[in-house]
């Protein structure tokens, strides 16, 4: 048995993708209050350090440091939230700082030399000691170009945990809510979208087994209640294709078992010596003939509407004087037409020229005419016009026939549909001759229509592109 790989259904593919993107939505929350930490925490502060060390700054008017200034800065230490001192040499940093580091660590000879550019420094860096990362800002005290001093002013800085301390629960609880919600409503949104697609599938597969009955409940009028009014339709079109050809092959079996059982009947009472007379074996004979040439006309017919179905007969197209080719298929009818005293009328435009193929359209006026000349009783009258248009010519073949029921119209053309069964087999009619006619007229771009009173007569109108 060949393996075939698992693979995840529609809903299971929908539901990772709601997952990963409320995933996604989760990680994407966190990384932009990171960055709000950073923008608006983390840079507040320190631009809130840089202006009170300017401030301090801006307080030394040249010289050694004096112990008036260095009070001041005391006095601003007490009320400020940072840390603040004065040292005259920056190696005495390390001693003023609440714990140990190297003052190299904080002031280098890079550092060294941007103070004394009378630079501003700013360090981020973390502190064992209050366990959190510390903002620190060094302003140079400058005399001219002589680093007399610097000041140093350092926060501890507040965890993004810290900050939303307080909130955390809610933040928590609100999350929880909101990503359950989401998965709630994001289950019952796939379940709706997929919900048709599953009926689709389990309706497709009845269908293969014949079962046409079941259709698609449609409740949306959005692309899924599109595509089920469309499966809804397609399942109409197949049944309607399955009953088609379930009545072709009754139809071919009911039209082959009726010649093939006066074909056996006949020539076994032949055979086994039961016709006494030589009359009775020559119309026996003649039956046989008879039954045997409408098999072949039969088969003849379904080989020719299996060609033009599956695109196996190609148009040979060529301008054709139409009204030619009319008087041509007429002359063939002359016996049949003077057997039953039919008088036929003739008005033909011999201008009209059209683009197709001679012998199709030939058998297409053939077999007009031929049903048009059985099934008027005699002494009727038959009238061929052919006209000429400007897009179009019209051909017209009207009979005092028996006519056909109007609301039998629509069905002339399907294929074996006989509107008297009984009738058309004694006129020898396989139902398949007006189905040959519609299929050759639609392959030249022509169009035809049937119209008919039931006792007095019938008019096929075929009308056919002109050639310019």
């Amino acid at each position: 048995m060949k393996y075939v790989p698992k693979s995840f259904t529609l809903s299971q593919k929908l539901g990772m993708t709601v997952l990963l993107l409320v995933g996604v939505s989760v990680i994407f929350s966190f990384a932009i209050t990171n960055v709000f930490y950073e923008k608006l925490y983390v840079e507040q502060i320190e631009t809130s350090l840089l202006e009170e060390g300017k401030k301090l700054a801006n307080e030394y008017t040249g010289g050694s440091v004096t112990e008036q200034y260095k009070q001041k800065v005391e006095l601003f230490n007490r009320v400020s939230n940072a840390e603040v001192f004065v040292v005259n040499n920056p190696r005495e940093l390390s001693a003023c700082l609440p714990f140990d580091v190297a003052h190299q660590s904080i002031i280098g000879e890079k550092e060294r030399r941007m103070l004394i550019q009378g630079q501003v420094i700013s360090k981020v860096g973390y502190e064992p000691h209050f366990n959190r990362s510390i903002m620190g800002v060094i302003v140079p005290l400058l005399d001219e170009e002589r680093l007399n001093g610097i000041l140093y002013i350092y926060l501890p800085l507040v965890t993004i945990d810290e900050i939303f301390k307080e909130a955390k629960v809610l933040v928590v609880g609100i999350s929880t809510f909101v990503i359950s919600l989401v998965l709630l409503v994001g289950r019952l949104v796939i379940l709706k979208l997929t919900k048709p697609l599953h009926d689709m599938e389990r309706i497709a597969y009845k269908m293969s087994q014949g079962q046409f009955e079941e259709k698609v409940p449609i409740s949306t009028t959005d692309e899924i209640g599109r595509l089920g009014a469309a499966f809804n339709q397609m399942a109409d079109a197949v049944k309607e294709e399955d009953e088609r050809r379930k009545e072709f092959l009754g139809n071919v079996s009911h039209e082959l078992r009726t010649p093939i059982s006066y074909l056996k009947g006949y020539s076994g009472a032949i055979l086994d010596g039961l016709v006494q007379t030589k009359e009775q074996e020559q119309k026996y004979l003649e039956i046989i003939y008879h039954e045997a040439d409408r098999m072949k006309r039969l088969v003849e017919d379904l080989l020719e509407l299996t060609k033009i179905d599956n695109n196996a007969i190609e148009l040979q197209e060529n301008p054709l004087v139409f009204a030619q080719l009319i008087e041509e298929t007429l002359v063939k009818f002359e016996y049949m037409l003077n057997e039953k005293q039919l008088t036929l009328h003739k008005g033909l435009d011999v201008d009209v020229i059209v683009m197709g193929d001679e012998d199709r359209l030939s058998q297409v006026l053939y077999n007009l005419i031929d049903n048009a000349i059985r099934y008027t009783p005699r002494e009727g009258s038959i009238h061929v016009t052919l006209e000429n248009g400007s897009e179009q010519c019209t051909l017209q073949i009207i009979d005092t026939g028996v006519g056909i029921p109007h609301d039998k119209l629509e069905r002339i053309g399907e294929r074996f549909y006989r509107v008297d069964k009984a009738r058309s087999r004694e006129h020898g009619g396989t139902g398949l001759g007006m189905a040959i006619v519609k299929k050759i007229v639609h392959q030249h771009h022509g169009e035809w229509k049937i119209e008919s009173v039931e006792g007095e007569g019938t008019t096929i109108t075929v009308r056919l592109p002109i050639f310019k």
